[in-house]
């Protein structure tokens, strides 16, 4: 048996080669799945997937927990093939097995090699070794698609798990139920976490292209062959099937509303059985959003690491609506079941989804999705204000129709406000501000501090209103949640609090935007002139002592008060003024640059525990959201030639590998990472995350010699928008002048209407600043 697994491990090896071989340079082509799998969470690694979709449909190595699990590079193994890997969600471990028993153990792992696997967008293949197995994964937005071939001889079997560790959830019960002899149905339920406070269900429905056999099963109660007995939070099923032919297709509809729907996905989705062309399918999806974006110039590698990041820009905020509208809401505790507004044909105007907080969008998808995928961004805000309607507050990082209240503030207040700037309104603009104020004020979601689920004092935010900062400690103690550092929240609120004031001056509500633009200021509140940091201060205004701007975690969220003390996106200048002038501003920061390159500008691998201490002590961090925006602030203080030297330097040291070891320090969130490599590749930002009327955008230095960016005609009159940089190589970093329709221009910015008019921009590059 040996000897023929062999063989036909080299068989599919030498099939995979000449696949590889046969590759074209189009974008999907282009992207490497494996980029920092060695480190990646749950929901980062994709392959069989559409972009948004329901279904991500991957192996994992590993299953304990949200950090470290999923698909790991390094792990040698196969415990099942998941159709689910979302935030705070899972669902569906399958395994294609042979000449496998109940009894004992039930550890149906398999070793598996990368020389015989095949990823990339839509589709993974991999041998499982201890079978001989061939497996091959692709997926429709809600349905995963299985091919496997087994080998001639052995039992053929799948096995289905129904409960236990699963990711970030603990499966608590599941139950299958056999439809005729080629169909299956059930759910699974996500047992609640400290994160998402619900139990949540997950549906499924399975289609198999021959006939069941047998099927036997486990609980806990053991090893049964009643169908109905196959249930409870450790359980699961065995199917086999006659061994007269190789290949077996099983199709997996998933629905987060009942497993009526999730058939109906399915049928709607999938009625076929040509594997090959959804495969196809899936790819050229990947194709058309990835090619919105076509570059030219650099190396291989430079284009190769674009299309990965602009592909991570794309994935793990998920559907969770069901192809006719229906949707779960969780948000009162009670799974029920809604509906999206249909349009005149009955299709659904929109599709819900599930997200990672937008807690650092404002300098990554706010300014990608609005610019590139406007129809994107149109459909999250919808879908924020479905969360609305159902649970009385805009949200900022869903689960599966629950509010997990991930990170801070009123994240998705910026990502609104941009949208409406950039004449993205195909929604209720009305309740969204109606739903952004409330969010803004006590009972609101800013009250809230990191999953603080059934009060609202761990934000702190009767303190930010009444003596114009948040406090660190929290008088209130630290029971009500996490990521509680007071200068974090009261800087945070700041920002967010102007953006919201532009929207309310954008409405003609006059007294809205006193009331915010007032409270936009709090941020001089919480620095410290003699350390010329921001500082954490107690409820009676003393200041934290000692104090050490370079520790981590000491009042700062995911940050130490070197990365934190540059969040104040909407007023640089005041910022400024309070460190004793822009140049004073300037040599601080760029100081901070120098120091940070030492170590890679980043604090090592983000959630784990770090073996050097002194990363953690990193004045730029550009592994997390606090001060990735640091490189542009330069340019907003009037010293562009800074941004370009050191933007391009990160570049080149955190957002250049194409190996599994690197990548995003394991801490990608869900495209806000991916997003930032591609604007800062392209020279294009945001410092206020385009919140502003018309917004502008700041010009970096664009690592390629062309860039076009595709419009969408829904949205923007123009039809492309070209950025040129000529004499451009890796020691011409500086813009020595630039052209906007053979227009010299003046000063390195443009407005969000004459991007999205259309046009050329054209840069020439030099290896000397221009200050």
């Amino acid at each position: 048996m040996m000897i023929r697994q062999l063989c036909l491990t080299l068989f599919f090896l030498q099939i995979s080669l000449v696949a590889f071989a046969q590759t074209k340079d189009t974008p999907a082509d282009l992207v490497n799945p494996y980029v920092d799998s060695k480190n990646s969470r749950w929901f980062f690694f994709n392959t069989a997937t559409r972009p948004f979709g329901m279904v991500n449909l991957s192996p994992d190595t590993d299953t304990g927990g949200a950090w470290g699990s999923g698909y790991r590079y390094e792990s040698d193994s196969i415990k099942g093939l998941s159709h689910v890997h979302a935030w705070q969600l899972s669902a569906l471990s399958v395994l294609p097995v042979s000449d496998v028993t109940l009894e004992g153990e039930r550890n149906f792992a398999s070793p598996f090699s990368h020389e015989t696997e095949i990823v990339k967008p839509g589709y993974h293949q991999l041998i499982l070794d201890r079978y001989g197995i061939k497996v091959e994964l692709t997926s429709t937005l809600r349905t995963g698609f299985h091919r496997y071939t087994f080998p001639k001889n052995g039992t053929q079997q799948v096995m289905i798990r129904l409960g236990g560790m699963l990711g970030p959830s603990n499966i608590i019960d599941g139950e299958l139920t056999q439809v005729n002899k080629t169909t299956l149905q059930g759910h699974l339920i996500n047992g609640s976490t400290i994160r998402r406070p619900n139990d949540t269900p997950v549906f499924f429905a399975i289609k198999l292209n021959r006939e069941i056999s047998e099927i036997s099963g486990w609980s806990e109660d053991g090893v049964t062959s009643t169908l109905s007995e196959i249930k409870g939070k450790d359980s699961g099923a065995l199917l086999t099937f006659d061994s007269n032919k190789e290949e077996l297709l099983m199709k997996v509809g998933i629905s987060y509303v009942s497993a009526a729907q999730a058939m109906l996905n399915l049928d709607t989705e999938l009625a076929h059985w040509d594997f090959e062309k959804t495969k196809k399918e899936s790819f050229d999806e990947w194709n058309s959003y990835l090619g919105r974006i076509k570059v030219e110039g650099a190396t291989e590698k430079d284009r190769r690491r674009f299309y990965t990041d602009l592909f991570h820009a794309l994935q793990g905020r998920r559907t969770i609506s069901d192809v006719n509208g229906k949707y779960a809401d969780l948000t009162s505790g009670t799974h029920l079941t809604k509906q999206i507004p249909v349009d005149d044909a009955g299709k659904p105007k929109f599709r819900h989804f599930n997200s990672d907080s937008f807690w650092g969008a404002q300098w990554t998808i706010n300014t990608l999705w609005h610019l590139v995928y406007p129809e994107i961004t149109e459909e999250f805000v919808n879908s924020m204000l479905r969360y609305y309607v159902d649970g009385g507050l805009i949200p900022r990082g869903p689960s599966g129709g629950n509010y997990t209240y991930v990170m801070t503030g009123a994240s998705s207040t910026p990502f609104i406000v941009s949208a409406y700037q950039k004449g993205i309104r195909g929604f209720d603009v009305e309740l969204a501000y109606e739903g952004l104020k409330k969010n803004h004020r006590p009972g609101g979601i800013m009250d809230k501090a990191g999953y603080e689920h059934k009060t609202s004092q761990g934000g702190g935010l009767s303190y930010y209103l009444k003596n114009g900062y948040v406090p660190s400690p929290n008088p209130e103690g630290t029971r009500f949640g996490f990521h509680q550092g007071g200068p974090s929240l009261t800087m945070d609120y700041a920002y967010q609090d102007w953006t919201l004031a532009q929207l309310a001056k954008a409405l003609g509500d006059g007294a809205g935007e006193q009331e915010f633009l007032k409270r936009s200021g709090n941020y001089k509140n919480t620095f410290d002139t003699e350390s010329g940091w921001m500082r954490p201060r107690d409820a009676e205004g003393n200041w934290k002592t000692p104090f050490d701007a370079y520790e981590y975690g000491v009042g700062f969220n995911e940050a130490n008060g070197s990365q934190n003390t540059w969040f104040v996106p909407h007023d640089l200048e005041g910022l400024a003024e309070l460190m004793g002038g822009k140049e004073k501003a300037i040599e601080r920061l760029n100081i901070s640059f120098q120091e940070a390159e030492k170590l890679g500008f980043t604090s090592g691998t983000s959630h784990s525990q770090e073996t050097h201490p002194e990363y953690r002590r990193v004045p730029i961090n550009y592994g997390n959201q606090p001060s990735i925006q640091t490189a542009f602030v330069f340019h907003k203080l009037g010293r562009p030639d800074l941004t370009q030297y050191w933007s391009r330097a990160v570049v080149k040291r955190v957002y250049s590998d194409l190996s599994p070891e690197n990548g995003y320090n394991g801490d990608e969130d869900q495209g806000l990472m991916g997003s930032l490599a591609v604007l800062m590749k392209i020279g294009l930002f945001q410092m206020n995350g385009g919140t502003e009327a018309d917004p502008a955008y700041q010009i970096g230095s664009p690592i390629f010699d062309k860039i076009t960016i595709e419009l969408n005609p829904k949205y923007y009159s123009g039809k492309e928008f070209i950025i040129k940089a000529e004499a451009n190589n890796p020691s011409n970093v500086y813009v020595k002048s630039a052209n906007w329709k053979n227009q010299v221009l003046d000063h390195l910015e443009l407005s969000h209407s004459q991007i999205t008019g259309g046009g050329e921009l054209k840069l020439e590059m030099s290896d000397t600043g221009v200050k």
